[in-house]
């Protein structure tokens, strides 16, 4: 594939992923859809668009543990961005999902350098001032719920990684989680409110910038460098923060950018050396 296409199809991929912050927070903020409802949607959306583009594959891979990370992961992800803004809710998911794959390595018995060590306590001690009681600090409630959802992003990451063709097994995951999500709506049914602007941005998420995101990033996957893979991946909670600004009319605070220079600059500090 010509070096033009890769860069296109990662800058694609990252646009959609920081776009999927900047949807659910939209939705959440200036519609009346509920959360619940948002993940039903958003993960219907894209088990069905990830069929289509499979040309209605019916022996789909994936599995049921897979599933429910998945699952646990999108629903988390909605409710935290009730109270969270976009570049908060993209930094804590970022800095959850790398947390958890760099400890699950260490667990495997992979080793740290001194120049990696550093990094991690960095970003470590900057998710710590960021949540750190303050004028400026996030809602701790949406800030566990968007940890959690990165834990469990991290999860589905690392057991994708031996999956022989990952849009096959992503689509069969999406299809698994659909019945999760539909018993979460009907548990949470006396709260259910959706409206044609929150289905709208449901939709969005579901079949663009997720199904068709992950379609694109995968695409693009094995033709990049290990090291170029992991560093790119941090442009996507920077691209959130600027899309928040722009067309959520959010603000940067002082504490928030110290933060994410530490998170982000730590996490580049591991990922780099240990490629």
């Amino acid at each position: 594939m010509k070096p033009a296409r890769v860069f296109l199809l990662t800058a694609l991929a990252m646009i959609a992923f920081a776009a999927n912050s900047l949807l659910c927070r939209a939705a959440l903020r200036w519609t009346t859809i509920d959360a619940a409802s948002f993940t039903s949607i958003r993960i219907f959306s894209g088990a069905i668009a990830l069929w289509f583009i499979l040309r209605f594959r019916f022996n789909l891979a994936g599995n049921w543990l897979s599933a429910f990370a998945l699952f646990a992961y999108a629903a988390a992800f909605s409710f935290a961005y009730i109270s969270l803004s976009a570049a908060t809710g993209a930094l804590l998911l970022f800095a959850a999902v790398q947390a958890t794959m760099i400890t699950f390595g260490l667990t495997k018995g992979e080793s740290m350098r001194v120049v990696q060590w550093f990094g991690f306590v960095l970003a470590l001690g900057g998710l710590i001032f960021l949540l750190s009681p303050g004028l400026s600090a996030p809602p701790i409630g949406g800030s566990i719920l968007m940890l959690g959802a990165g834990v469990a992003w991290g999860v589905y990451s690392l057991r994708g990684k031996f999956s022989g063709d990952p849009t096959n097994a992503t689509a069969g995951n999406f299809l698994r989680a659909v019945p999760m999500t539909a018993l979460l709506s009907m548990a949470l049914l006396s709260r259910a409110h959706v409206d044609l602007a929150g289905i709208g941005y449901a939709i969005a998420s579901g079949a663009i910038t997720s199904g068709l995101g992950y379609v694109i990033w995968y695409a693009a996957l094995p033709h990049l460098k290990a090291t170029t893979a992991a560093t790119v991946q941090l442009s996507a909670p920077v691209l959130a923060a600027l899309g928040g600004i722009l067309f959520l009319g959010e603000t940067m605070t002082l504490r928030f950018v110290i933060c994410a220079i530490a998170v982000l600059g730590g996490i580049a500090l591991v990922v780099l050396e240990r490629r």
